[in-house]
């Protein structure tokens, strides 16, 4: 593997009446979209929280660009950018003054704030409704808005906690073509998502844990030849099964 972004070694979180995550290994290589995929309460967000310095492990460790998640959160924040699950925009101010405030905390520059504002608010098709205030938009034009408030700072690493969800086929399709832009650019992208035919379009390697544990990783060609299956949404139903789970 190339060098990598991100190594996650060993890491469990446990709570009193659930294990979140049980003994999870992991590396991301630099410049690589991996999708973190699994069903209700398999153990992603919980992963991406402890990557971010949201969450503390019971055990285990994890670096990012070499610098420890626990401690050296600091540096980490410096160099990621985290989209979450759930919507997070401020309602009463517009999109732009979101942006704005965004890149403020990340004490970018003015200029530098400016041009890449516009830049993301025209990529993902919000330029128009920018001046509107956020709690008007539709669901899927906040998440659109989370994204950018995910990427103003330019980070090296970005943390996409289901991107798309409740947006059209037309706003996703936009958004699947902007992360291909990002990676291009190189920028090492980590993407949650229940959408099986998007982590088959877009990522490079993918991870599926189940139960808090890593059942099996690969390009998702690798992972429908060795299943022999037809897609990646028949290697996920075959390997995690098809019972209802319900979020933990």
């Amino acid at each position: 593997m190339d060098e990598s972004a991100i190594i996650i070694e060993h890491l469990a979180k446990k709570y009193p009446d659930v294990t979140a995550l049980n003994d999870l290994s992991l590396q991301v290589a630099k410049g690589e979209m991996f999708g973190l995929l699994g069903p209700n309460g398999a153990g992603k967000t919980t992963t991406i929280n402890i990557l971010c310095g949201l969450l503390k492990p019971t055990s285990g460790n994890a670096t990012i660009c070499g610098y420890d998640v626990q401690k050296e959160s600091a540096k980490v924040k410096e160099i990621i950018g985290v989209c979450i699950q759930e919507t997070a925009v401020y309602p009463y101010l517009t999109g732009v003054e979101n942006v704005e405030l965004f890149g403020s905390l990340h004490t970018m520059d003015k200029a530098t704030l400016n041009t890449r504002r516009d830049q993301l608010l025209k990529k993902v098709g919000l330029a128009q409704d920018s001046k509107r205030r956020a709690g008007k938009y539709s669901g899927g034009m906040k998440r659109r808005l989370s994204l950018i408030l995910a990427l103003i700072n330019d980070p090296q690493i970005a943390f996409l906690d289901e991107p798309t969800v409740a947006m059209d086929p037309q706003s996703r399709h936009a958004v699947w073509d902007f992360l291909k832009e990002l990676k291009k650019e190189q920028k090492t992208l980590i993407l949650t998502t229940h959408y099986m035919e998007e982590a088959e379009e877009l990522c490079d390697r993918v991870g599926i844990i189940d139960h808090g544990k890593l059942i099996a990783v690969g390009s998702p060609k690798e992972l429908i030849a060795q299943n022999g299956v037809k897609n990646l949404e028949e290697v996920f139903i075959k390997l995690t099964g098809r019972n209802i789970r319900e979020d933990v």
